[in-house]
């Protein structure tokens, strides 16, 4: 079996993220900063909806036919979290490692958060390339009004067309 780019990307993914949710759960009790703390766990909640709510939109707005995977849409999908970012659930990725930094607050965490981050960052790209092959020139559209990831951005730009 060949192991292709997304395949190493996939395990690097899994191996640094477990390591760094053991390690935030090791290091946890260790002095730190409270504040940078709570941001850390601000963030893990923002990650949470990020990561999950998706799977409901794109089950409810997609198209996807009954008893498939929430990731099998027919339809692109412009609202909710979609009308913010264009990849709610690498945000959430990246979000993820952001937080667990903060909360542990540990150099190795840091590290492993950077990996993280880059790595969720970097498939946004590939996804962009899937969906407009999916979805030619309404994809492309799409990309000029929503972020890739930058939800603050994204919800300034949402409220303003409101």
């Amino acid at each position: 079996m060949k192991i292709d780019r997304h395949m190493w990307s996939g395990i690097a993914l899994t191996v640094t993220v477990v390591a760094q949710i053991v390690l935030t759960i090791v290091l946890y009790a260790k002095p730190g900063h409270t504040l940078i703390r709570n941001i850390g766990w601000v963030i893990m909640w923002i990650s949470a909806i990020f990561g999950w709510l998706p799977m409901y939109t794109l089950r409810k707005r997609g198209g996807v036919a009954r008893g498939s995977s929430y990731v099998h849409t027919t339809a692109l999908v412009n609202r909710g979290l979609y009308a913010i970012v264009r990849h709610p659930q690498y945000t959430a990725g990246m979000l993820m490692a952001v937080g667990l930094a903060l909360i542990a607050q540990h150099w190795l965490v840091y590290v492993l958060g950077i990996i993280n981050f880059i790595i969720c960052y970097a498939g946004t790209f590939d996804e962009d390339r899937a969906c407009m092959a999916k979805f030619p020139g309404e994809y492309e559209t799409y990309m000029q009004r929503v972020p890739r990831a930058n939800f603050l951005l994204g919800m300034v730009r949402w409220m303003l067309s409101k």
